[in-house]
């Protein structure tokens, strides 16, 4: 068992631990919805209360966790369009819906964010995550502007499709195991759950393509 954290450094580095761990349930459950502290912590090889001196609920650990998934998606696109320039609004839209579907937990979280978390949280906590947020949600789009031909509006749309469709699909693809079975049973009503990342494409490339008609410039 591992000491209690005492530096700085120790403590981020326990809370880190705790956020991989989280993420890594979240994988092999099909989903955040199956987290719970307890084997979280026992993952991450701390006592089962010691999770509170880092996050006062699992609902701060989880919105933690959809902090760094902001953070890890504005990196994936950065690095994505490093050496790329004049990317047409297909291009920009297949960069969003790959590197967005490479981060399956935070695809998740999406929903649960908008759901339950920022609700089940303080209003401070609720203020970090969106002081936290808002800043890599510019990134992204900065740095789309900077290598692509469509308008700021057209990204910021874009990007907001993104996330929605990226919510709604994620959880349409991973179903209960209640639903799987059914879909199992009748595989037209589950033919949707097959295929998240290509529908996203699809979806987004229409979107993208569509944005620079109806919001081009004057």
């Amino acid at each position: 068992m591992r000491q209690r954290a005492r530096s700085t450094d120790d403590k981020q580095r326990r809370s880190e631990d705790l956020l991989v761990a989280a993420e890594s349930i979240a994988l092999e459950r099909g989903g955040v919805r199956f987290v719970t502290l307890a084997p979280v912590t026992e993952r991450a090889r701390l006592h089962r209360t010691g999770v509170r001196r880092y996050y006062a609920s699992k609902e701060e650990l989880l919105l933690e966790l959809a902090e760094r998934g902001w953070r890890q998606w504005s990196a994936a696109i950065t690095d994505d369009v490093r050496d790329r320039d004049e990317l047409k609004p297909r291009d920009v839209a297949t960069v969003l819906a790959d590197t967005i579907a490479s981060l399956p937990v935070f695809c998740d979280l999406l929903t649960h964010v908008t759901l339950s978390l920022e609700g089940d949280v303080d209003i401070e906590r609720a203020r970090q995550y969106k002081t936290n947020s808002f800043p890599a949600h510019d990134e992204i789009v900065d740095v789309l502007d900077r290598v692509s031909s469509m308008t700021v509006d057209q990204i910021q749309t874009l990007v907001a499709a993104t996330l929605a469709f990226a919510a709604t699909f994620w959880q349409v693809s991973h179903p209960t195991p209640t639903l799987a079975v059914l879909y199992e049973q009748v595989p037209h009503w589950g033919h949707v759950a097959l295929d998240f990342n290509p529908r996203l494409r699809l979806l987004l490339q229409s979107t993208a393509i569509g944005l620079t008609e109806t919001l081009s410039t004057p």
